[in-house]
C-alpha cells in the first residue's frame, strides 16, 4: 500500500514557503537522522532552489553513529550546502545553527541587514523543540504528534537574527515506497493515512538483518541469534514479539495489531538501540526505482489520455 499524507494546511505551507522564500538568506531544513533522505522533502528543494541550505540531521541520539556519520558526508559534498548532527533538546549544540547559518551566508548580520532563515522540515521532526530550545521558552507547541504547528511564526533570536518557522510538510506524492513506511514508522505521518500492522511488519523486515541484537535484546528472544531472526517471515516475528508483550487475543491468538503498536513505539522512543533505516546508497537505489516507476506511471497515463482524444476530421478539400 502505498502511504500518502498531505491535509489542507500544507498546501497553505506552501504557498507560505514560495512567497517567504524570496526575503530568505538561509533555509534550514531539519531531518530526521534515522531516515536522512526520506526525511528530505524534494518539493522544498524546488521551492528553495538558489538559497544556501543547512541540514540538521535532528534525533541524532536515536541514530546509528556510524550511519549518521555517512549521511553527514553525503550532505556536505552537496553545494551550497552544510549539514550538522543535532539533538534539538540540547542547548550548546543547537547553537552551532545560528554559526553554520553565518558560514553559508558571511554577508549578513547587523541591524542594517539581518540574518533571515527559514526553518522547514517534515512533520514531528523536532522543529519546535528545537526553537524553543535556542529561544530559552516555549516559543512553539510540542508534542509526540504529526501536525502540531499549523501556522507560519516569526521568532527573533538576536536583534540581527530572525527565524521563521513554517508547519511540517510533506509533499503531494511520495514516490520511494520505502520512503513513506519509514516516514509512517517515524511518526511524520498522520495515523489515519496509513496502516500500523503493514508498516511494522516493513520495519521488522529491514531492523531484523540489519539491528537483530537490539530486537532480541528489547524482547527478549533469548532463543532467538541473528541469523535466525534473519530468516524469520516478518510476520512470524510480529507474531513472537506479540506473545512476549502478552499482546493476546482470545484462544491463545497474538494480537496483532497490539503488536504492531509496540513495535513502532519502541522504535520511535529509542529502546530498540541507536537505528537508521537507510544508507545514501541504499536510498538512492529506492529513489532511482521510484523514478524509474513514476516516469512509467506518467507515460501510461498520457498515453491513455491521447488515446482517449477524438481523431481529428479528413480535409474535406472543399471551400467551407
Amino acid at each position: 500500500m502505498a502511504i500518502q499524507w498531505f491535509p489542507g494546511h500544507m498546501y497553505s505551507t506552501q504557498k507560505a514557503i514560495t512567497e517567504r522564500v524570496k526575503d530568505i538568506d538561509v533555509v534550514i531544513e531539519l531531518l530526521d537522522a534515522r531516515l536522512p533522505g526520506s526525511s528530505a522533502n524534494p518539493m522544498l528543494a524546488e521551492l528553495t532552489a538558489g538559497r544556501p541550505t543547512l541540514k540538521v540531521l535532528n534525533k541524532q541520539d536515536l541514530a546509528d553513529p556510524e550511519r549518521t556519520a555517512l549521511w553527514l558526508a553525503y550532505y556536505n559534498a552537496l553545494p551550497a550546502t552544510r549539514a550538522i548532527p543535532l539533538d534539538a533538546s540540547q542547548t550548546t549544540p543547537a547553537q552551532q545553527i545560528v554559526k553554520a547559518c553565518h558560514e553559508l551566508s558571511p554577508n549578513r548580520g547587523g541591524l542594517a541587514k539581518p540574518m533571515r532563515v527559514l526553518i522547514c522540515g517534515i512533520p514531528n521532526v523536532g522543529k519546535s523543540t528545537l526553537i524553543n530550545t535556542l529561544t530559552g521558552s516555549r516559543k512553539a507547541k510540542t508534542g509526540d504528534e504529526a501536525g502540531i504547528t499549523k501556522l507560519e511564526q516569526r521568532i527573533t533570536l538576536a536583534d540581527d537574527f530572525y527565524l521563521w518557522d513554517t508547519p511540517g510538510m510533506l509533499w503531494p506524492r511520495i514516490i520511494v515506497p520505502r520512503s513513506g513506511y519509514n516516514l509512517a514508522a517515524s511518526g511524520a505521518v498522520g495515523r489515519n493515512a496509513f496502516d500500523e500492522e503493514e508498516v511494522a511488519l516493513e520495519l521488522l523486515g529491514y531492523l531484523k538483518s540489519n539491528y537483530a541484537a537490539g530486537i532480541a535484546a528489547r524482547f527478549k528472544l533469548v532463543e532467538l541469534d541473528a541469523e535466525t531472526m534473519a530468516g524469520m517471515k516478518d510476520e512470524a516475528l510480529l507474531d513472537t514479539i506479540g506473545r512476549k508483550r502478552g499482546a493476546l487475543l482470545g484462544k491463545g491468538r497474538v494480537n496483532l495489531q497490539k503488536a504492531a503498536e509496540i513495535v513502532m513505539h519502541e522504535f520511535r522512543a529509542g529502546n530498540l538501540g541507536r537505528i537508521t533505516l537507510e544508507t545514501p546508497e541504499e536510498f538512492a537505489v529506492w529513489l532511482a526505482d521510484g523514478q524509474r516507476a513514476d516516469a512509467e506511471r506518467a507515460a501510461k497515463k498520457a498515453a491513455r489520455k491521447q488515446k482517449g482524444k477524438p481523431k481529428p476530421e479528413a480535409a474535406s478539400g472543399q471551400d467551407a
